[in-house]
Order: structure tokens, then sequence, then C-alpha cells
């Protein structure tokens, strides 16, 4: 608004214009006629003022105020009147009243909520930090006090060691003194004997000596006497006074007085401060044991194993990081303690080597995808047809052979390469030396051969690429090597350090340079082992064998080892009875880099084990026993630990299919791979459960735990004996055998997939508008329609949208055309639809017609 005078203002505000100057006036304006120009600034200004002056809020507060809103809503209401009963047309009667709803909402500024929060938060910390500070101030006085009474306790306990020590130094000086007093007395007694002595005439030899007529202790000397009566040596001699003597007089008690020193402190002081424990913990401890080593009772550590997430019992196991948390957190210290100090203790003395260093062969792994050619190129090596005698042209297990080369002698381990075998060619990098990575030049880089370059790196192994099938048409070796660059293998032509050899397994083109280089790179890195030393190794792999007994393959690292020597690997100890080369031939001893067959263990090692030779069979055996009770404990504490949010998650997301399995397997590391690869099929609706895996042929105990469990029963490479297949038979038990881990994989996915509930998808069929409802006595309420997509079926069910929104949904009643019923009604066709226990259908709703379908869902 522009500037305008007093009296124009005045105008329009429909006020005189004295009491309008009365107010600008009041406002501290000067203003004295109407004419005077007022200013936007002084209008806002005199506002300010009427608004303060009538108990309101200015305009910067004014933002923060309530706004109340006023709406009335005004409707008729017709009402019956009541007959009035007279005459003979007298009835019943409406009349119309009108309703007037008022409705009163109040808005509050978003600011003023906003500042009535920040100024509670403002106050509640205020009150808080008022606590807070009553808080400290009482435990600071606590703290005082307590420090106050260990001060004064502390003067107490000084002050009575320093009068024990003035008691004992009083008592040492009377002792000196009397010492002193009675050393006096027998050098005076000696020195008055010898004077008397010397005065004394001397008598004849018949003469008598003459006796004192008067007794010591009668007459009026003889208290002087008893004072100075001497010993036989002239010492001083004690006397009991009369009235003190042990002789009891007639007629009188004795009395024994029993001299007992007093002392106002109490036997037990309650300590100052909380008492810290130092709790020594193992790798398993079970709750008592936890709450005994604090002097708290087991409740204590239940409550506090519940506030962190986790269920347990008095007597359930716990792991060592959760201890040591509740230790923590009850404010104890907590000491790892190790359970293996003895075991590692042995392990270091069998590791140490000591020795002459002597060079041994290198050890080589041959690495790379499926039917790339790895054991083919071996064979083609060893002069041999491995390959034709595995089981869909793949390896199953690592296989280890020492082989005599015109360039030397080389310790070749051969790994699958299929997906599933990942654990197996990681534990392939981990025993060797240098890696063959076979790359097809006709295939080029596959995943398999992207994760034998990944394990190599960890490895920190050097590594040779050998481009196999260069014989066939489609081979490209340059094509090879653009795509190892890629993932950092350099070919040492363009700057790298990795060896590039073209090799064919077929024709042997290559072979040689190939072993040139494996035996050059040996050469470089000046490989050694210690030949006179207790022997140890590796476990590369390890199978039961029905006639055998459990056998294991093992490299050997340092040392001889012979037969009869005691060994221990992981949890299995034994005498060696007997020892076989990769060709099956006996042999007496092996030496550094051999891989051997053993037999004699106890059981079957885990591959990749440790084996070393101990001094005695009895010290193998409590370690592997000690082993065993452990895994045992480790287990039993992992299953029974039940978390929390386990069980929140097992409810919230319902009830999980499983498919139990049973498998047997042919050698160690296939029954890794199995339990690896089938448990990686899991997912949120269904789940592998491995009941039993074992390595050997299926026997009774399996087929029963089969059938406790409902497990289905797999054979891969291994075969059940007759009493299994008779129990098999009689129980109907689900067996399958195969020998290709491809096949496993493929038929759990197909059980997995029958088990996923299928997925129903819904299909919009067709969808009519209604343009009038009609009501009938027979058919009830009846929607006029229009098909505006696609077409109304009768047999389908039906959905009722109101603006777009379901407000019914459910099935139709009656379907007709004109007066025919029909069970289907196209696009742009009228129609009548009744909706079946539905009749509040407007016009403009729509109603929409769909189908529904169910897909079945597999495993990827």
């Amino acid at each position: 608004m522009a500037d305008v005078t007093v009296k124009q203002l005045a105008e329009v505000i429909r006020m005189p214009v004295d009491e309008l100057l009365i107010q600008l006036g009041q406002a501290g304006m000067s203003f004295s006629k109407d004419d005077d120009v007022i200013s936007n600034d002084e209008k806002m200004e005199l506002l300010a003022h009427l608004r303060q002056s009538h108990g309101k809020l200015d305009d910067k507060e004014a933002s923060t105020k309530k706004v109340t809103l006023n709406r009335s809503k005004r409707s008729t209401l017709k009402v019956a009147s009541a007959p009035t009963g007279r005459g003979r047309g007298s009835g019943a009667t409406t009349r119309t009243v009108n309703v007037v709803v008022r409705k009163k909402r109040t808005y509050v500024s978003r600011s003023a909520v906003e500042e009535e929060a920040r100024l509670k938060t403002e106050e509640e910390d205020r009150i808080k930090a008022e606590e807070d500070a009553k808080i400290q101030a009482v435990e600071d006085a606590k703290i005082k006090a307590e420090e106050d009474a260990k001060a004064k306790v502390q003067a107490e306990e000084d002050a009575k060691v320093k009068a024990e020590d003035d008691a004992k130094a009083k008592i040492k000086a009377a002792e000196d003194a009397s010492r002193q007093q009675t050393a006096d007395a027998q050098r005076i007694a000696e020195q008055e004997a010898k004077a008397n002595t010397d005065k004394q005439p001397p008598r004849k030899a018949n003469a008598t000596p003459e006796k004192d007529q008067r007794k010591p202790g009668r007459g009026k000397a003889g208290g002087a006497d008893n004072k100075a009566r001497k010993g036989r040596y002239g010492r001083a001699e004690l006397h009991v006074a009369t009235d003190k003597s042990g002789r009891r007089r007639k007629g009188a008690k004795r009395k024994r007085t029993v001299s007992i020193q007093s002392s106002d402190e109490h036997g037990f002081a309650k300590p100052t401060q909380p008492m810290v424990q130092e709790v020594n913990i193992p790798e398993s401890i079970t709750v008592s044991e936890l709450a005994q080593k604090m002097s708290i009772k087991a409740a204590e550590v239940i409550k506090v194993l519940m506030n962190m997430g986790t269920m347990a019992t008095i007597n359930q196991n716990l792991d060592q990081e959760t201890a040591e948390l509740v230790v923590d957190e009850l404010g104890h210290k907590s000491v790892l303690v190790s359970d293996n100090e003895i075991e590692n203790r042995l392990l270091e003395e069998l590791s140490e080597v000591e020795g002459e260093l002597l060079s041994r062969a290198p050890v080589v792994t041959v690495m790379g995808h499926v039917d790339h050619g790895k054991t083919s190129l071996l064979d083609y090596i060893r002069s041999t047809k491995v390959a034709d005698g595995e089981s869909g042209g793949i390896t199953q297990h690592v296989g280890a052979y020492h082989v005599e080369t015109s360039k030397g002698n080389i310790t070749f381990l051969d790994t699958p390469g299929h997906a599933a075998f990942t654990s197996m060619r990681a534990r392939g990098a981990q025993l060797t030396d240098i890696v063959i990575l076979v790359v097809a030049a006709d295939d080029g880089v596959m995943p398999q051969t992207i994760e034998a370059i990944k394990h190599a790196k960890a490895g920190e192994v050097p590594l040779i690429i050998a481009v196999n099938k260069i014989d066939r048409e489609a081979a490209d070796p340059e094509r090879v090597k653009n795509e190892l660059s890629q993932h950092d293998v350099i070919p040492e032509d363009w700057g790298g350090d990795a060896i590039f050899v073209n090799v064919s397994a077929k024709t042997g083109e290559g072979v040689d340079n190939l072993l040139e280089a494996i035996s050059l790179q040996a050469e470089m890195m000046e490989l050694t082992a210690v030949e006179e030393c207790p022997a140890n190794g590796i476990v590369i792999e390890s199978s039961l064998d029905r006639g055998r007994g459990p056998v294991a393959t093992i490299l050997i690292r340092n040392g001889i080892l012979k037969r009869g020597d005691v060994i221990l690997t992981g949890s299995e100890y034994g005498r060696v009875r007997a020892m076989f080369d990769e060709d099956g031939n006996v042999i007496d001893q092996a030496g550094p880099v051999t891989p051997v067959v053993v037999l004699g263990l106890s059981g079957v090692p885990h591959a990749g084990n440790e084996m070393h030779v101990v001094e005695n069979e009895r010290k193998a055996r409590e370690i592997a026993v000690f082993r065993k009770d452990k895994d045992r404990d480790q287990k039993l504490a992992h299953q029974q630990q039940a978390r929390l949010e386990d069980a929140f998650s097992t409810m919230s997301s319902g009830k999980v299919e499983a498919l139990n399995l049973v498998i047997k397997a042919d050698v160690q590391g296939s029954m890794e791979a199995l339990r690896e690869s089938l448990n990686k099929l899991s997912t949120d609706e269904v789940r592998v459960n491995i009941v039993a895996g074992g390595v050997g042929g299926i026997n009774e105990s399996d087929v029963g735990l089969a059938l406790a469990s409902r497990a289905i029963m797999l054979g891969f490479n291994v075969r059940a004996d007759a009493t299994s297949r008779k129990l098999i038979e009689e129980n109907d038990i689900d067996l399958h055998y195969y020998s290709v881990i491809y096949d496993v994989i493929d038929e759990v996915k197909k059980a997995l997939s029958g088990m996923l509930s299928p997925e129903v998808r819904e299909e919009i069929v067709g969808l009519a508008e209604v343009k009038d409802v009609f009501r009938s006595s027979k058919f009830g309420t009846i929607a006029g329609s229009m098909v505006i997509e696609g077409s109304i079926r009768r047999s389908l069910p039906i959905r009722v949208l109101r603006d777009d929104v379901v407000i019914y949904e459910g099935e139709l009643e009656s379907l007709r055309r004109h007066k025919d019923d029909v069970n289907e009604v196209r696009s742009g066709t009228e129609c009548g639809i009744g909706v079946k226990n539905y009749t509040d259908v407007h016009v403009g709703d729509q109603i929409e017609v769909f189908e529904r379908t169910e897909v079945a869902r597999t495993i990827d």
C-alpha cells in the first residue's frame, strides 16, 4: 500500500480522525493534522502497538501463534412427524429440518512446534545435566569417603605396626639389659670368689671344714641371705616368694588366671572398592565354571548373556570370545589361555628342522579351467593315459606324481578344474613352488582360469603359462596373452615376469620348452630341504579303502619317512604299515618332495593337515585324543548357541524347507567339494542340510542315519555293501549313485526346485465401467456397464475399483447381455453385471476381471 494521509487511513479503517491521531500519539508518533502523510513502516509500528495493547504478539512472534478456523456445513434432514389421528386421511407427514454442523480446527505453525521442542529439549538437557552433576557429586563424595576410610585403615595399620616394633624394641632392650646384668653379676662373683680364695689359709689334709652354724633363710639376716644367695657357679639364683609358690594351701581353691588380649577390630573388613578378579579363560568354558572363577552366581552370568542376545543355560559351553565379553562386562580382567599349549610346544619341537640343506626338486601344480588339457599335458610328460580313465573327462581329485625328466626330477600336482573344486585348487597353490596355468588356445581365459590366477597370486607363487591346443585350427595364442594381460599376467616379451610357452598335449610340441622353463625357474628359486631330520609333510588326499583301511597321500617336505615310523596328522595317528608310490609299487622310505601313499592311520585325515613323525605312539595318541575332544567341544558349543536375533529372523521368515542328504565319497577332497557346492544352492525358502558326510563305502550306520532323518543318500564313486542294499530295499530309501559332480549338482537343483512354492502371477483380462445401477427384487443390484478393455468372463474373479482404489474383491453372480445370460462379453459392448454378495456399486465404478496363474520356480 502506498503512503497515505491520516484522513485517508481513518476512512479506510472506518475510524474517526481524532481517535486515530490519539492512537498514533500513544504509539510514539507525532501526528497533529489530518493531512499528514503516514508511511508503511509507521503503519506497521502502529499495528504492532495495537497488538501489544490488546495482549497479542508482534509480527516476529506472530508466525508462531495458533490459527483457529471455524467451519460450518449446512444440510437438510427430512423427519417424519407423528400422525394426528384425526379424520380418515390423517397419517404420518414429513418435514424438513435444517442441520448445521460446526467444526473448529486449530493449526499450529511448524516453527512454533520446533521452537517448543527445542525449548523442551534444552530444559531436559539442563535437568539431566543437574542430575548428572548431583550423581557425580555423590560419587565423588563416595570415592572421597572410601579414600578417607582407606587412609584411616592404613593409618591404623601403620600405628599397629609401629606399636609392635616399639614393643619388640623394648623387649630386646630388656633382654640386652638382663644379659648385661647377668654378665656383670657373674664377673663380680668370680672376682669375690677369687679374692676369698686368696685370703683363706691353707688347710691340713685331714682337717674338716668348719660348718656354718647359721642356716640360710632363718634369723634376722634371712632376707639378706636370700638376696645374696649364689648358685653353683657363682650366679644369682631365682627364688619364688612364699605367697607365690606352687604349693596348695589347705582349704583353699587354686585359681587359674588366663590372660586374654582383647581388640576392638572385627574379624571381617568390608572391602572399600570392588574386587577385580583375574579370570583365566580357556578356549571353551561352561557358564558355571566362568561364574565360579569370578566368585559370582551363575544367574548373573546368564543375565549378562541374555542382555548380549545369547540364550544360555548353566551347563552350556561358551567360546573364548563370548566368555571374554562377559568377563569385561562384569568389570573383571580376562586372561586368554590357550588349550593348545602342550600341542603347540610339541609342534614347535617337531617343526624345528635342523640339518644340512640340500637342493631338492620343485613341486609344480597344474591348474586351469576344465577341459583345457591339464591332465592330458601331464599324461604326455608321464607317458601315461590317466585322462582316459577320468569320470566325465575331468579330474575328480588331486593327483600327485613324481616324474623323472631329462631336465631333472619334478613333482607334479594335478588339480581339478571344475568350479566345485575351489578348495582343492587353493590347497594345491599352498603346497607348490611353481604353478603351471594351462589355457586352451582356442578357448581363452575362462572363470576357473581367473580363479587359478587369484590362488597363485595369493600364495605368491611364480606363474608359467602353458598355452595348450596350439595344434587346432582355431588356436590363437595372442588372444590368450591379451586376455591374461587384463588380469595382471604380463608376458616376458611384453616386459612382464610371466613365462608363456606354447604346447600341444596331443603332439608333444613345446613340452621340452615347458620342462626347461620349469627347471630354469626352480634353479632361480634355489629350493632346498633337510634330509637328516624327523620327516614332516602335508596330506594331499585321503580316502577309506575297504580292504586296506584309511589311506592317505602325503607329500614329504623334509626328512625321510620310513616304514614303521609313528606319524601324527590332525586328529589321526598311527604307525606306517606300508608305503606305495604313485604307480602302486611298495617302497620302504621316501625322501623330500616325494608323494607317497601311506597305510596304518587310525582314521581318514582331512586333506591339507600337516604330518609329523613323532617319537613314540603314546605321545601321538595323547595329542590326537586331545584334538578330537577339542573339536567335539567346539562343535557342541557352536550347536548349543542360540541367539535372539536368529530366533526373531526365523520367526519373521517363516518355515524353511530343508532337503536332508547323506553323502559318501571316495576321497576327502571330493567330499569337501560336494559339501561346498551343495551348500551354495540353499536359498531363503529351501536349503540343503547335509546330515552326514564321510569317505568310503555306504554301510549300515549310514542307512540307519538316513532312515532316522528321512534323508536322501548320495554315493559319489562309492557303492553300498550287501547288508546296506538289503536295508535300503526294505525301508525304501532313496539312493543315487554318481561319478561326475555335475550330475550331483543338477539333480539336487531339481529336487530343491520341486520344493519351492510356485509363483502366482495375475493377468488383467478385462475392465468394465459402470454407467448406471439398477435394483431389482429378483436379481438384486445390477450394474449396467460398458466393457472398455479386454473381455468380461463369468468364471473369473473380479475387483471393484472406485477412484482407482480396490474396494471389493470377489466373483460374478450374473452376466447378462440384454435379457440373455452369457459367459463372455467383449470390449465395446454393454452388459449387466451382478456382483455376488456386494450391492454398494455406484455409477463411475470400474469392475476389473483378472486371472491367476501359477508358474513353477527353479534354483539358478
